[in-house]
């Protein structure tokens, strides 16, 4: 294979590496409000308050992401997607790209830097396989002030892994060295993924109807979304990343948040080939409500049954502790589910006994956005 290197202007010198072997997505879209409504015997039922912490008082805010998306909406029309699509003969070529956010403060204070990598091609490869995808090829861009060899090898060991996983292959990538330009010790990451499916394979939510069962599959944790709200909730409790979880003294906060997010590549396709999707959505910012209207037609919603799937202690704490309104929650966090799925009831039991950690969360109702029932 080709090998190819790229020059850029930036205020420090730019090194590409390379490895053998339309219609648009923004990752800010949001398809439509979801609507919110108390749970009665919801496992998050901590009364909303002014006085405790949001996203957005964490310095997030969700709805200037969406007011930009409005915008570019009005240049490009194109865009909502988990992933962005290009005709390619019988098939279409998908694309995501996203990063790590914050998530990449608490792997500088914990002096670990072995598994962002993995997180960088999750965010990626899990948004285009909601489409039904294959991932073939991944792109990584390193920016830092200063480059510290060993620790970027530790990043680029975790994307290796998380190119592993996905079952594609590492193409190449960019390192940038920008004196000033980021604090001391610290570099931002950027991933993008491309894969294929073919055009009577894609995953389109077209044939969602009422009735059809929303399923899910378990996070490891926070995965890569909300480390904002996360820290602020730290620094107000005064807790260390060192310190040891109340719920599993074997484990710090920092072996707890810094778990890699889950690749679902290789359990998505099979199922998919083997039973028939007809939505996959990634929980990713916006948690449950603002993602899975993404892929529900117009005039149905969701509705989600409260205590349906095993929430890890993480979130109860984080709640608990930051006093964070249940909405706030909702809309921040995966509160433990990473991937949602759904089908047809008819393929329940077949898509159960593929994968038995897979959980029944709902089912496809008339109505519009998500309701915790």
């Amino acid at each position: 294979m080709m090998q190819q290197t790229v020059l850029r202007a930036s205020s420090g010198p730019i090194n590409s590496r390379s490895f053998p072997a339309p219609v648009a997505s923004h990752c800010c879209k949001r398809a439509r409000l979801a609507h919110f409504r108390p749970a009665g015997a919801a496992v998050l039922n901590r009364p909303d308050s002014e006085e405790g912490l949001t996203y957005k008082k964490a310095g997030v805010d969700i709805d200037a992401g969406d007011e930009l998306v409005k915008r570019i909406q009005k240049m490009n029309p194109d865009i909502g997607g988990f992933g962005g699509l290009v005709p390619f003969g019988d098939s279409y070529l998908v694309a995501g790209t996203d990063g790590v956010g914050t998530k990449l403060k608490l792997a500088f204070d914990m002096n670990k830097h072995d598994t962002v990598g993995i997180d960088l091609v999750a965010m990626s490869v899990n948004d285009i396989i909601t489409l039904g995808a294959k991932p073939l090829f991944f792109l990584d861009y390193y920016a830092t002030g200063f480059l510290d060899v060993d620790t970027a090898e530790m990043v680029i060991k975790g994307i290796v892994e998380g190119c592993k996983q996905s079952d594609c292959v590492l193409l190449g990538g960019e390192t940038a060295e920008m004196p000033g330009f980021y604090q001391k010790g610290e570099y931002d990451l950027a991933g993008f993924a491309v894969g294929a499916v073919k055009k009577e394979k894609l995953i389109d939510g077209k044939n969602i109807k009422g009735g059809d069962v929303v399923l899910g599959l378990s996070s490891s944790g926070v995965h890569s979304n909300g480390f904002s709200l996360v820290r602020k909730v730290l620094e107000v409790s005064n807790t260390s990343l060192h310190d040891r979880t109340p719920w599993d003294p074997s484990k710090t906060f920092g072996d707890v948040l810094l778990a890699p997010t889950i690749i679902y590549v290789r359990k998505v396709l099979e199922l998919h080939e083997k039973v028939g999707l007809k939505g996959v959505v990634h929980i990713t910012g916006g948690g449950m409500p603002e993602n899975i209207p993404r892929v529900i037609p117009d005039g149905l919603g969701v509705n989600i049954k409260d205590g349906s799937w095993p929430m890890p202690e993480l979130f109860k704490w984080l709640q608990q502790t930051g006093k964070v309104p249940t909405a706030d929650m909702r809309r921040t966090f995966n509160l433990g589910v990473g991937l949602v799925l759904v089908v047809d009831p008819s393929k329940v039991a077949e898509v159960q006994k593929l994968a038995p950690e897979v959980f029944v969360l709902g089912e496809v109702a008339p109505g519009d956005g998500v309701t915790f029932v």
